[in-house]
C-alpha cells in the first residue's frame, strides 16, 4: 500500500483538501442555518417539537437515495455534494442548538432585561454563549457524521476521498483495488480525527472553564 501511496501521493493530499474544504464549508452553512433556526423555535416555542420530528426523519433518509432525489434538479458534481452534506450537518447542530438556547436559566434571562437588555441583546449575549459549549458539541457530531456523507457524495462525481473507495469497490479482485478502498477509508477517518481534535481546541480558547460540559 505504501508503494500506492508513494505513486499517488499528491493526487491523494489533494483530494484530501478537497474533502475537508467541502465537510467544512457545508458545515460551516448547516451552523448558521441551524442556529438560526433554534433562536426562531427560542421565540416560537410550539416549533420545538415540529423541528425535532424533522430532525428525526431526516436522520432516516439515506444517503444514496437524497443524492438520487437531488440529481435531477442539481444535477452531478459540487452543487449535488454540498447541499447533500449540508442537510445531514444540519440535523445534530440544530437538535443541539435549541436544547442549548432554551436550556439557559430563566433567572439569568431575566437579570439581563432587569439590566436594560432587549431580547436581540440577552440573545447574542447571554443566550448564545451560554449555549455555545452544547452547540459545539453538536457541531462535532455534524462533522464527523459529514465526513462519511462527503464519501457518499462522490456518487456523483463529488469532491474528495469517496472516489478511492468507489474506485476500490468497482475493481473488486483487480491488482488494486484494496488499496483504493483502504486509503479511501483510512483517510476520512484520519482526517474526521484531525478535524475533531480541531474543534476541541476551538473550544478550549471559546468556552469559559466555568460552563465547559
Amino acid at each position: 500500500m505504501w508503494d500506492f501511496i508513494e505513486e499517488r501521493h499528491r493526487q491523494i493530499l489533494y483530494d484530501g483538501f478537497q474533502h475537508v474544504y467541502l465537510v467544512v464549508l457545508a458545515v460551516v452553512a448547516a451552523t448558521f442555518i441551524a442556529v438560526l433556526i433554534a433562536m426562531l423555535v427560542t421565540k416560537i416555542p410550539r416549533l420545538s417539537g415540529v423541528t425535532n420530528m424533522l430532525s428525526a426523519i431526516g436522520l432516516t433518509i439515506p444517503g444514496f437515495a437524497l443524492v438520487g432525489l437531488l440529481m435531477p434538479a442539481t444535477g452531478i458534481g459540487n452543487t449535488t455534494a454540498f447541499i447533500c452534506v449540508c442537510f445531514y450537518a444540519v440535523l445534530p447542530i440544530l437538535r443541539n442548538a435549541v436544547v442549548g438556547l432554551q436550556g439557559v436559566e430563566p433567572v439569568l434571562l431575566e437579570s439581563a432585561r432587569g439590566m436594560g437588555m432587549g431580547e436581540a441583546a440577552v440573545m447574542a449575549r447571554v443566550r448564545l454563549p451560554l449555549a455555545w459549549p452544547v452547540i459545539l458539541a453538536g457541531i462535532r457530531v455534524s462533522l464527523q457524521m459529514s465526513m462519511g456523507v462527503a464519501a457518499i457524495a462522490a456518487y456523483v462525481l463529488g469532491p474528495g476521498l469517496g472516489s478511492y473507495i468507489f474506485s476500490g469497490l468497482a475493481q473488486i479482485g483487480g491488482k488494486n483495488a484494496l488499496n483504493y478502498a483502504l486509503v479511501g477509508t483510512l483517510g476520512v477517518v484520519v482526517l474526521a480525527l484531525i478535524l475533531d481534535l480541531l474543534l476541541v481546541l476551538v473550544g478550549r480558547v471559546t468556552i469559559p472553564k466555568g460552563i465547559r460540559v
